[in-house]
């Protein structure tokens, strides 16, 4: 499936690079593609857009197009031939992430139905090289992109990225705001039978430190949790999420008895 700007740059991220920033615009845009290919949303041999479309894409001069992309080049991520355009020269390797604890655990519907929820992205856009492989797409191939922050009585304690295979997006966003994603997911043919989670912890990012307003760098509990759909004894990842929880408005707790 041919890979198009728009499942690549969504309407948010178009919208993301800040004049009134003290970085420069294009370092700005060449962070963006930098990540990009560095997390496989950009493999190996992939066209770049071109300076042009860059230009467009984002309402920056050429000179800022073209500055982020000789960035890119210094660093030996990208080729630049003449005649040929711009092509990835970097090869996304996937790193094995550790965490102390690893378990098996539902997804808790009722902290859905008493928070609310802001929906800051919700697209069919194309996942990273990693998300894509873990839901055994086709390069290419789009899956349901959502970023949310939850919040209750007024203050944001999470803050999540989603990426969901063999779901469509609403026809109104809004319906996420108030309908748990499982409830969707039933809702539209997918059935959940199987989840792992990964608990770990992270240092806020710019995007995340404003997402829960805290400063930058400060420390939040992280979690991975994994959704699994099967189907005739085969069992395939469907929905990868991605969770940073401010720690001083949100505890994680489990109550382990054995049998």
């Amino acid at each position: 499936m041919p890979i198009t700007l728009d499942t690549l740059f969504s309407k948010r991220i178009r919208e993301g690079l800040n004049k009134e920033s003290p970085t420069p615009l294009y370092h700005q845009l060449y962070s963006l593609l930098h990540g990009f290919i560095l997390n496989g949303t950009l493999p190996a041999g992939e066209r770049m857009p071109t300076e042009e479309q860059l230009s467009t894409i984002f309402l920056v001069s050429r000179i800022t197009a073209k500055r982020a992309m000789d960035e890119l080049a210094a660093e030996n991520l990208v080729e630049r031939r003449r005649g040929k355009g711009t092509h990835v020269i970097y090869k996304y390797m996937p790193k094995p992430v550790q965490a102390p604890l690893t378990g098996m655990l539902q997804e808790i519907e009722s902290m859905a139905r008493n928070s609310e929820a802001s929906i800051l992205e919700c697209e069919m856009m194309r996942p990273p090289q990693d998300i894509l492989n873990e839901l055994e797409l086709d390069a290419g191939d789009t899956a349901l992109h959502l970023i949310r922050v939850r919040s209750k009585e007024g203050l944001n304690f999470a803050y999540y990225i989603s990426w969901t295979a063999g779901v469509v997006k609403p026809k109104n966003k809004k319906l996420l705001e108030t309908t748990p994603r499982l409830t969707y997911f039933r809702d539209n043919g997918l059935e959940i039978t199987h989840v792992t989670q990964t608990i770990s912890a992270c240092a806020a990012s710019p995007e995340s430190a404003l997402a829960l307003k805290v400063p930058v760098g400060s420390p939040l509990l992280s979690l991975t949790r994994r959704s699994y759909n099967r189907v005739n004894d085969q069992e395939r990842l469907m929905d990868h999420l991605y969770v940073l929880y401010n720690p001083e408005r949100f505890q994680y707790k489990m109550d382990l008895k054995l049998d």
